[in-house]
């Protein structure tokens, strides 16, 4: 089955903003299930009686889950479309998460970790359709600053969720018992089944793969005639995708044992509240934040700002590793600062003209999610006797992530010079050919001067 399409830049102004905006809410969903997560590590701990490395399970069957179904939802939506895939996700997502309501009535951990994995195959699938739809949703000079502004809504969510579990999960009674788990739990399944009606009744366009494909082929870009193990930036896009997740989830999964055993007087529903601020610094920064750096990664080349972030992210992991008491604790902040960019930069430069492979490498980036499945496993081997120490484990994670950025920040010289600004490939060969007809016509219900493209959203959000 063919699903008919279009591309981004061909939608009016009206449908470009509509399909914008619904997909960006799918954003915060996963963000808010993803906060919660690293919370109930603890939290379970606790009440289950679990070392830290037993706690991790939460995290393999999540990331795990990311491993094993982002192929397949890739398959699944390059045959059906990304509006299907959507609803597969969210299908998932609200069926993983009613489940945790017998998990904590009959207090079974195995439940906890099964619902877990099923959310993970739901999430997996909004990633694969999300990311790349809104990373195609447009040029792609600006692909990085429309997912790093969409991303910023995860973030929101992210910290919303150990705030409320600060307040929910660890204080009076609730400490010990998982009651109000299932009730936020059910908000959660509530809330998939909410956006799926809404997908439900929405006009969704298809982007597809061949009007991509068409859109390079006619400015003379052909690097998807090579079969697609031939694409290295997507490859190794990959790998540092699955180092870099991996060093975050790491890094978040022990951050609230992190702040107890700095032995400063900081208790669990303190660390809590100090990892919900810890996702604010990762959301809003202080001089920078991933809001703000989308006007940043309209002036910057997104392998050179990666780069700066990577090392930012490996000096910071490694002061954390050694710092005590709160000198660690502010390492851990500038951490979460520095990490912000990374994930939507590298899903970005690795899907980036893919044109008839883009549904393939989309599901591989995302697949690179997996790596938060094994690196808490064994960061938390470490933590059940040093928990500082165990930072050095993600810090691994960074500097494979740095290499692959420079390594593209060099490919780039190579083949055409060393560039600060971002540029789009495709723009720069239609003004050297001087072609500015290869443009499709408009659709028959859209006039020109409805045309919007993503750039000019961009510019109107953050002024250039």
């Amino acid at each position: 089955m063919t699903v008919a399409g279009t591309t981004g830049t061909e939608l009016s102004r009206g449908r470009w903003l509509y399909s914008f905006a619904l997909v960006t809410s799918l954003f915060f969903t996963w963000g808010f299930a993803y906060g919660l997560l690293d919370v109930l590590n603890s939290h379970f701990q606790t009440v289950f009686g679990i070392s830290k490395l037993q706690s991790t399970l939460l995290q393999l069957a999540y990331f795990g889950a990311y491993f094993v179904f982002a192929p397949l939802a890739s398959i699944f939506m390059n045959k059906y479309g990304y509006k299907k895939g959507i609803h597969l996700g969210l299908s998932l997502y609200s069926l993983g998460a009613i489940f945790f309501w017998p998990s904590a009535k009959f207090e079974r951990y195995g439940g906890f970790v099964g619902c877990t994995f099923v959310i993970g195959c739901g999430l997996s699938s909004l990633e694969v359709a999300a990311n790349s739809y809104i990373a195609v949703l447009g040029t792609p000079k600006y692909a990085a600053a429309r997912l790093n502004f969409s991303q910023g809504f995860q973030g929101v969510a992210s910290f919303a969720g150990p705030m409320i579990a600060s307040r929910w999960f660890f204080l009076g009674k609730n400490a010990t018992t998982l009651d109000t788990v299932q009730w936020v739990y059910l908000a959660v399944a509530a809330l998939g089944l909410v956006l799926n009606v809404l997908f439900f009744f929405c006009d969704l366009p298809e982007i597809t793969q061949d009007a991509l494909a068409d859109e390079m082929h006619a400015v003379g870009i052909r690097s998807d005639d090579e079969p697609f193990w031939k694409q290295y930036r997507c490859i190794f896009g990959w790998v540092a995708q699955t180092a870099y997740v991996g060093a975050q989830v790491g890094v978040a999964s022990l951050a609230v044992n992190y702040m107890v055993d700095q032995n400063i007087g900081i208790n669990k529903s303190q660390a809590s509240q100090l990892f919900s601020y810890c996702q604010i610094t990762f959301t809003v920064g202080r001089p920078v934040s991933r809001f703000i750096g989308v006007a940043i990664l309209n002036y910057v080349d997104p392998a050179l700002l990666l780069s700066f972030y990577g090392l930012g992210c490996s000096v910071f992991s490694f002061a954390a590793s050694f710092a005590p008491g709160r000198a660690g604790i502010g390492c851990l902040f500038t951490l979460f600062f520095f990490e912000s960019i990374c994930y939507p930069v590298i899903f970005t430069l690795g899907t980036k003209n893919l044109g008839k492979h883009t549904k393939r490498g989309s599901g591989l980036i995302v697949m690179g999610v997996g790596g938060g499945a094994w690196y808490p496993p064994a960061q938390a081997s470490i933590a059940d006797r040093n928990t500082r120490i165990s930072y050095l484990v993600p810090f691994s994670g960074y500097v494979a992530m740095t290499i692959y950025a420079v390594g593209i920040v060099i490919d780039q010289a190579i083949k055409g010079g060393f560039r600060w600004r971002t540029i789009s490939e495709i723009e720069q060969r239609r003004e050297e050919v001087g072609d500015h007809t290869t443009q499709r016509s408009p659709q028959p219900s859209e006039s020109v001067d409805e045309k919007k493209t993503s750039q000019e959203f961009v510019e109107e959000v953050v002024p250039v």
